[in-house]
């Protein structure tokens, strides 16, 4: 039987999101990050125990932590790890395909699936895509396996609020409210951002920018190019958080028309297609396209030159707005990155003022496929991270993906100030 809550629900989130962000733990370490008494984090992790969020073990004798008793004496600190059980649903919506996976709250992917569409999928569609695999992963899953949440990376703008598309051009969505009809579909809380925004955050947490207040992401996929921008810490949003569309960026004046219906964008001016037809390789393999781009064939080049004089114009630009300390580049600019080596980042330097430049690295993303996975769970993860407990501890994996029971608790709309400036809730869309 589980012990009555004995602590504020705050500190309880404040251990659970070390423990989830930072990995496996010492209750003594936990102790002097928090300032919270011994008795006070003992208390929390036992309830987070009880809730089957984290769990504790005793050092390795000679292995990590072996060496830090709890009290200068005596036996060593327990380690507290979060649970791989715990788990959210990432899901990804690109225009040729629909992917869900099952991220655990240690960080490990614990199962995936995609789906290939045969056409760009509508709102209607996805839903319909995101139940019948969510349905497949869950069936499959492990016994005990819980789904606390869920986190969908739209290639568009989104009102993070509610979860409202407001405009994906690329799947053709316009005001679709895709949260809000998913999670009465699967009877589990919805959230949905922008895919660069929730990569970017990911790339702080766990990647090429890991701790960095200040960075910009550049994500290239099917979908275009996305931005998601970090600053001082926090995701830089705007009025109605559809700040960073640096693929819409203004990057060269005799340029091609976008479907923006501006000419010159970075989206169009450095494209996937455009590398994968002078390539020959498919879509979405970044492996040979990386191999193609190693032959260094002349047409190939040409076409190399032009993306990344574009690219690095489009850094500039954000350089100069918000001055970043790393720019992290994914999908196949982050093989184009590779390719060209310190290219970018010296073109980038040429035409930016010098003392900006002084810190700034470019960097291609260390969390590869899974950085919009990551990021898209972290949304999934969001209410847990806020109220430090889950909201139904004995529920375990949906065996079903077709259920209409709506959630206790509306799946999408954050109703506080304090939700509303989280930075892994409120993951704003770009």
């Amino acid at each position: 039987m589980a012990r009555p809550a004995t602590t504020t629900p705050g500190n309880a989130a404040r251990v659970l999101r070390i423990v989830h962000e930072g990995g496996p733990v010492s209750r003594a370490e936990l102790t002097r990050r928090t300032s919270l008494n011994r008795s006070t984090v003992l208390a929390i992790v036992g309830e987070l125990v009880d809730q089957g969020l984290v769990h504790e073990e005793f050092p390795v004798p000679g292995g990590p932590g072996a060496d830090r008793p709890s009290a200068g004496v005596g036996r060593p600190s327990p380690i507290v790890r979060a649970s791989a059980d715990v788990v959210a649903a990432a899901v990804t919506v690109e225009i040729d395909a629909v992917g869900v996976a099952l991220v655990a709250l240690d960080g490990t992917v614990r199962d995936r699936l995609v789906e290939p569409q045969a056409a760009v999928p509508g709102a209607a569609d996805a839903v319909d895509a995101v139940a019948r695999v969510l349905g497949v992963l869950t069936a499959r899953a492990a016994p005990g396996l819980r789904v606390v949440g869920v986190g969908v990376a739209v290639p568009g703008i989104v009102r993070v609020e509610d979860g409202v598309v407001r405009d994906a051009p690329h799947l053709g969505w316009r005001d679709e409210p895709f949260a809000g009809v998913l999670g009465e579909r699967l009877g589990l809380p919805v959230r949905a951002a922008n895919d660069a925004n929730l990569g970017a955050w990911a790339e702080r947490l766990y990647g090429s920018a890991r701790g960095v207040d200040d960075l910009v992401y550049l994500n290239g996929g099917a979908s275009g190019i996305g931005g998601g921008i970090v600053s001082a810490g926090r995701p830089f949003s705007g009025a109605d958080g559809y700040a960073g569309e640096l693929g819409h960026t203004f990057v060269a004046a005799n340029g091609i028309r976008c479907h923006c219906g501006a000419v010159g964008c970075l989206e169009t001016e450095a494209s996937r297609d455009a590398l994968t037809a002078v390539t020959g390789t498919a879509p979405d393999d970044l492996d040979a396209l990386a191999t193609a781009l190693a032959e260094g064939r002349p047409e190939v080049e040409q076409v190399v030159d032009r993306q990344v004089t574009a690219l690095a114009t489009a850094i500039r630009n954000a350089v100069h707005t918000v001055d970043p300390e790393v720019v992290v580049l994914g999908g196949f600019l982050g093989e184009l990155l590779g390719h060209v080596g310190d290219r970018v980042e010296h073109e980038v330097r040429a035409q930016t003022m010098a003392a900006m430049t002084d810190r700034l690295r470019v960097v291609p993303s260390a969390l590869g496929r899974d950085v919009l996975v990551r990021g898209a769970a972290e949304l999934g993860f969001a209410d847990l991270l806020r109220d430090g407990q889950a909201a139904a501890p004995a529920a375990t994996a949906p065996t079903t993906a077709t259920t209409t029971a709506p959630p206790a608790v509306p799946p999408t709309t954050p109703t506080t100030t304090s939700d509303r400036d989280d930075a892994v809730e409120e993951a704003r869309s770009a």
